[in-house]
This record gives structure tokens, C-alpha cells and sequence, in this order.
């Protein structure tokens, strides 16, 4: 991209779930813009069959699919090259969730779209909130169902525009019951699933919230040098930004922990950091290294910053981190409990770093998937 070129600017219709019409407020969206005179073309469209949706495409100019070669079968993906090639000034993209087969360009679609609106094409693209990682653990918890294929946060984030699409659940329910989101045959699975009253309110409410704090983020985010001169001359001299740790252990639990910290970063306004003290001269099983390759890949998604460190202390490892780094807030998971003879002969690790950073905060993350025991 030359440096006269301009980024193309980035529009994403947020939904709480299939239906609700993300897609189809997108084609209608894409028309108004070719009836204004716009260059206007479909990079990738999924329809599920819906007729409203295909009838709302008519018109539009749609690039053929790419047929990769998979195994046994052929799989169709987007053509990011021949949206390169073509160029039009705006370009929509469905599912920006999706992940790629093997054998293209990237492994995500929100890796495609990045790469159109580098060559400074427009994109409009559609997802649900759901598919954020940072909201991974809570969509679980929520609906029992846990979301496989996920966005980082930042992809909404650094949206140039977010068009939330509001339905009821009552609304949403009578679409599919009148087999306008799925076919007939899969409805009464939806409804008995995915699709229960409580889950629907639960990820509107959801999706409202993420919306109003990336509004809020955006107005105030600096905009231009004289937005940053104006609030460097206000700020008070002794202001400065939060830092989060979060201490890791290597399990799969500690996923809901970085993603609680990271949330919390987030809210705060803060940089996360993501600490492991491994014993020293311990060396990794075969489980444990797929931890932390997983836990890598979580942290360069989130963009948070994962340090390994040696050390016999949790605590006085942590504090010297935490004293280097300027931490203000330290979050960990909730500890195993400890019989009587432990708690006697040495403090719990909460406690040691209360100890040892007094002027810390200090969460523990509830663990929402442990249920505690009858009468307890």
C-alpha cells in the first residue's frame, strides 16, 4: 500500500445470535450505496437458504467462490485475491468469525478483511457477539454452549463503525418458528438448545453492553494532534494508565482467567500482562507445553503479554514482576483448598501477596463452572 493510500474504512453488523438480520441489514445497507453510485460488490455472502436475504442480494455484483481442495472434497472460501484484483470501493463480507481451510491466504476472515481494507477498500462485515474471544468463558456459561470459532477483540474494536442489530428474543424465536432463520427440520433442536428465551436475553443483554463499551471507548479515544494536546495539557501530572497481571497456571482454566483480566484491562483502560513461574530447572510435560502454546496464542490474540519466570516463590516472583512492570492490579484464579496442616505452617498465596504488594490490587476469579457442594 503506498503511503497516499488510505485505509478503507471498516462497518460491522453486531447481532446476539443467527436471524436477527445482520446480513440482510447489511445487503440493504450495499444497496443504498450502489444506488448512490458507489462500486459495490459481495466478497463472500451465506444466505443459509433464507429467501429474504438471497431476494435482498439481487442487483449486486457477487465474485465467484474459491474452490480449495480439502481432503476428498472441495471446500469453498471467500476469493481474497479476486478482490484484490477487482478493487471495488466497497466490498461485503459475511461470517467475519469464519475460519479459512487449509491452503489460503490466512486461517481467519478477519484476516482477509484486514488485508482488503489495507489495499483501502471499504468493507461492511457481519458477526455476533458471541464469537469475541474475551466473551468466550461467559457465552458458555450463559448457554452451555461453547463458541469453537472466535474474533480478537480488537477486530470490533478498531471498527470504524458498529451497527448494532436489535430483536427481542419473543421476535427472534417467532422467526425461527416460522423457518426464517433455519429449515424446518432443525428448529425444534434450535428451540430446545441454543435457542431457549433465557440464553437470548441473556447475549442481547450481552451485545447491547459491548456495544455501548466500544461507543464509549471511541469518544474517548484521542482523535487527531490537537485531541492529544488538549488532553495532555488537562491530564493532572500525577495521572497514569492501570496495569493488570494476571498470575497463570498452566491448565485450561487459567484461559477464563486471562480472559476475566483482560475484560477488566479493558474496563480499566489498563495493559495486561500474563505471568508463569515455573520451578526452576523444571521441565515441561508433554500436556503442560500444549498449555502454553495455548496460552500463547491466547495472549497474541488478546494482545496481552505473557512472561515465563523461574522461581521456588510465587510470590516474590510475582512482586518483583509487579515492581518492574508497575503493576496496579493482579488478578489469579481461586486457590485449591488446603487442609489444616498447610494452612498452619504457611500462608496462602493470596495472602503472601497482600504481603508482599500492599499497594496492589488484588482479585480472585471465580470459577463459574464449579458448583459448590449440597449444604455448603
Amino acid at each position: 500500500m503506498s503511503e497516499s493510500q488510505r485505509r478503507g474504512s471498516h462497518r460491522v453488523f453486531l447481532g446476539m445470535a443467527a436471524g436477527v438480520g445482520k446480513t440482510y441489514r447489511m445487503l440493504l445497507e450495499g444497496q443504498a450505496e450502489a444506488e448512490s453510485g458507489r462500486d459495490v460488490v459481495i466478497g463472500f455472502l451465506e444466505t443459509h437458504g433464507r429467501a429474504e436475504t438471497e431476494y435482498q442480494a439481487r442487483g449486486l455484483e457477487i465474485l465467484a467462490r474459491r474452490r480449495v481442495p480439502y481432503r476428498d472434497t472441495m471446500i469453498e472460501e471467500m476469493d481474497l485475491p479476486a478482490i484484490l484484483e477487482r478493487a471495488p470501493e466497497l466490498c461485503l463480507i459475511d461470517e467475519l468469525a469464519h475460519t479459512n481451510c487449509v491452503g489460503v491466504e490466512h486461517q481467519k476472515r478477519w484476516e482477509d478483511v484486514a488485508d482488503v481494507l489495507a489495499a483501502g477498500i471499504d468493507v461492511f462485515s457481519t458477526v455476533n457477539v458471541q464469537h469475541l474471544e474475551s466473551l468466550n468463558d461467559q457465552v458458555a456459561e450463559l448457554t452451555g454452549t461453547r463458541v469453537r470459532e472466535t474474533i480478537p477483540d480488537a477486530v470490533l474494536a478498531t471498527a470504524d463503525e458498529i451497527v448494532m442489530i436489535d430483536l427481542t428474543p419473543q421476535a427472534l424465536i417467532e422467526r425461527l418458528r416460522s423457518g426464517k432463520v433455519y429449515k424446518q427440520d432443525r428448529v425444534e433442536a434450535a428451540l430446545n438448545n441454543f435457542f431457549r428465551i433465557e440464553n437470548l436475553a441473556a447475549l442481547r443483554e450481552v451485545a447491547l453492553r459491548q456495544v455501548a463499551q466500544e461507543v464509549g471507548a471511541k469518544r474517548l479515544a484521542p482523535v487527531g494532534p490537537a485531541r492529544e494536546e488538549r488532553l495532555a495539557e488537562t491530564a493532572a501530572p500525577q495521572a497514569f494508565s492501570e496495569r493488570l497481571l494476571a498470575l497463570i497456571k498452566l491448565t485450561p482454566a487459567s484461559q477464563r482467567v486471562i480472559r476475566r483480566a483482560w475484560r477488566s484491562a479493558q474496563r480499566l483502560g489498563g495493559e495486561l500482562d500474563l505471568l508463569h513461574v515455573a520451578k526452576p530447572g523444571s521441565n515441561l510435560s508433554a500436556d503442560r507445553d500444549r498449555e502454553l502454546a495455548a496460552i500463547r496464542r491466547l495472549a497474541s490474540v488478546l494482545g496481552a503479554h505473557l512472561l515465563v519466570e523461574e522461581g521456588d516463590n510465587v510470590a516474590e516472583v510475582a512482586a518483583r514482576v509487579a515492581r518492574e512492570r508497575g503493576t496496579t492490579y493482579i488478578l489469579m484464579g481461586r486457590p485449591k483448598p488446603r487442609n489444616a496442616l498447610a494452612r498452619l505452617s504457611s500462608s496462602s498465596l493470596p495472602f503472601e501477596l497482600l504481603r508482599v504488594l500492599p499497594d496492589v490490587d488484588l482479585r480472585i476469579v471465580a470459577d463459574r463452572t464449579q458448583r459448590p457442594l449440597g449444604g455448603q
